[in-house]
C-alpha cells in the first residue's frame, strides 16, 4: 500500500470517517485500493455520476456529432412532448451541464419513489412550468442530467450505459457497471451509477492526464480544459489547485494536479460535522 493511503487510512480510521473503500492513482500508474469498511464492491456513487456524464458528452463533441450550444427540443426533436414548457427551445447543452435552467427542482430519483413519476420521465421534466428563464439562474438539480442521457442516446443511437461501456468503461478496464434507470429503460444520467471505486478514480486519473488513461485516449485535452474552466461538475475546491465532484453520503473524486494524484473514496456519512477528507488529501505532503 501506498504511503498516502496508509496515512488517509490512519486519518480516516483516527477521526471517525465513514469510508467503505479509497483508491489512487499516481501518474499513468495503475490504481491502488484499500477497504477501510468491508462492503460490497461496487456503490452508488450518486452525483459523481454526473461527470461520466459529462465525459460522455465530450466525446460526442469530439467527434462533430454535438455542440454545448445545441439546443434541446432541436436535437430531441419529436421525442419532446406535446405542450412542453418552450424554455426548452432556449435551453443549450452547455446549461443543462451549469444547471442554468429554471426546471422548478423536484426530479430526485434517490429521494422519491419511480411511481411518484409519470412512466415517461421525459414528459414529467418537459411539462414542468419553469421558475425563471434559462440562463439567469443556477439551480442545482437532476432532471437536466437526465435530458443529457436523453440526448447522449438520440445523437449516438446508443443508452447512455452502453455508450459508455464502449466508450470509457471498457477502454478503461471497469469490472462491473450498473446504471439505474427510468421506466423506459434510459439511464438516469445524474446519479445511480454503481461501480467499484478502483474503476471510478481512473475517470480523474483521465482529467488528470489530459483525457488519456495509460496511453488510451478517451476524451480530448481541449474537452477537459473546457470542463476545468466552465465548471461542469468537476469544480476547484481552494486547496492547492486540486478539484473534485463530490456526490451524496460522502461520495468523493478528487485530482491533485500538483501531486500528479487522483483519488476516490466511497462510503456512507451524512454527518454535518464529518471530517474534511478532501483538504487532508488535497494537502497532504507526499
Amino acid at each position: 500500500m501506498s504511503r498516502f493511503l496508509e496515512d488517509f487510512t490512519e486519518f480516516i480510521k483516527n477521526n471517525d470517517g465513514r469510508v467503505f473503500s479509497v483508491a489512487e492513482i499516481r501518474g499513468n500508474e495503475s490504481p491502488e485500493k484499500t477497504v477501510i469498511t468491508p462492503n460490497s464492491a461496487s456503490q452508488n456513487i450518486y452525483s459523481v455520476s454526473k461527470m461520466f456524464t459529462v465525459t460522455a458528452i465530450g466525446i460526442l463533441c469530439d467527434r462533430g456529432l454535438l455542440s454545448t450550444e445545441d439546443t434541446v427540443t432541436a436535437i430531441l426533436g419529436d421525442e419532446c412532448p406535446e405542450g412542453y414548457e418552450p424554455y426548452w427551445d432556449k435551453t443549450t447543452v452547455e446549461m443543462l451541464m451549469l444547471h442554468m435552467t429554471g426546471y422548478p427542482g423536484g426530479f430526485d430519483t434517490d429521494v422519491f419513489d419511480a411511481s411518484e413519476y409519470d412512466p415517461d420521465y421525459l414528459k414529467e421534466i418537459m411539462l414542468a412550468k419553469w421558475v425563471c428563464p434559462p440562463d439567469t439562474k443556477r439551480h442545482y438539480e437532476d432532471a437536466g442530467y437526465y435530458i443529457l442521457s436523453r440526448i447522449v442516446s438520440k445523437v449516438s443511437g446508443k443508452q447512455l450505459l452502453q455508450f459508455c461501456w464502449e466508450n470509457i468503461f471498457l477502454p478503461l478496464g471497469f469490472k462491473e457497471a450498473a446504471w439505474s434507470c427510468c421506466p423506459k429503460g434510459y439511464s438516469i444520467g445524474a446519479t445511480g451509477l454503481y461501480i467499484r471505486v478502483e474503476d471510478m478514480v481512473k475517470l480523474g486519473a483521465v482529467y488528470l492526464n489530459g483525457g488519456e488513461y495509460r496511453g488510451k485516449r478517451i476524451v480530448s485535452a481541449e474537452w477537459v480544459k473546457r470542463v476545468l474552466d466552465r465548471h461542469y461538475e468537476f469544480a476547484r475546491n481552494g486547496i492547492k489547485d486540486s478539484y473534485n465532484k463530490g456526490g451524496m453520503n460522502g461520495q468523493n473524486l478528487l485530482v491533485i494536479p500538483c501531486k500528479n494524484r487522483a483519488v476516490a473514496w466511497q462510503g456512507y456519512d451524512i454527518r454535518s460535522d464529518a471530517p474534511d477528507l478532501t483538504r487532508f488529501a488535497a494537502e497532504y505532503n507526499g
